[in-house]
């Protein structure tokens, strides 16, 4: 029921933000989304024994956030920056290791929350699209999978993940969030609508799984526990964050 709750919740929130909210109040939005995002991240991989990332991943992440042109030159001078500062560490068999996660976690987190801006600018139904067709998934993959699951996805990184459960979520991310995209954005042919939908919830169950590995690794239950029912935010949007790319690739592409 937390989680039910929690989700009504946040629903009127994320509509208002993406249809009606001005550029300053989206920006500063994803921003704080991206910085508690983060946050968790960076509190997880403390738990690998290297030491926690730090503050620099913030303002490093922010940057490539914002950043207008060619990702490549700040994700370059990011992996430079953080080589170079690794040299400083005491211990070099942990601060290199420290600084590979670092750089990661900027790519990670703000790298794909980058993408949310370009598909809001092509239209905020593709940003909402995105959003949808893991979250609608995710909760086709509940109720399937509680009930008929029998084949496991992945045991050792998620044991309550099934097969069933997986193809449930692409169905049912095809039929809705797909069903939303043709009748939000009409130029979009049905097929591209529903394999488009089917590769990025597969990507979006796919972040699923790699964040549940990140924390099996630490030996973190759950990445915070600001939402109810949910635990924290990165919990919330891991598979959006692999989806952003996914959809954006589509637009760049093949729109």
């Amino acid at each position: 029921m937390r989680r039910v709750l929690t989700a009504l919740a946040l629903i009127p929130v994320v509509v208002f933000v993406v249809f009606w909210a001005n550029f300053w109040i989206f920006l500063a939005v994803v921003a704080a989304v991206s910085f508690l995002c983060y946050h968790e991240y960076d509190s997880i991989v403390a738990g690998y024994g290297f030491g926690s990332p730090g503050k620099l991943g913030y303002a490093l992440g922010f940057l490539l956030l914002v950043w207008g042109g060619d990702l490549a030159l700040p994700l370059v001078a990011a992996a430079l920056l953080v080589m170079a500062m690794a040299m400083r560490g005491a211990d070099l068999a942990k601060s290199i290791p420290l600084s590979a996660m670092l750089f990661a976690g900027i790519v990670y987190i703000f790298g794909c929350w980058h993408f949310a801006f370009a598909l809001h600018e092509a239209s905020p139904h593709w940003l909402m699209y995105t959003l949808l067709l893991n979250w609608v998934g995710d909760t086709g993959a509940y109720f399937i999978g509680r009930k008929f699951g029998k084949h496991k996805l992945a045991s050792r990184v998620s044991p309550k993940k099934s097969w069933e459960g997986a193809i449930a979520s692409v169905i049912t991310a095809a039929a809705l969030a797909g069903g939303y995209l043709v009748w939000s954005l009409p130029s979009v042919p049905l097929v591209s609508a529903i394999l488009l939908t089917a590769v990025a919830n597969a990507a979006g169950q796919l972040g699923d799984l790699a964040e549940s590995a990140l924390k099996r690794g630490a030996g973190v239950k759950d990445s915070g526990t600001i939402l109810p029912g949910h635990g924290g935010f990165l919990d919330r949007v891991d598979s959006t964050l692999f989806a952003l790319p996914v959809v954006y690739a589509y637009l760049k592409f093949f729109a």
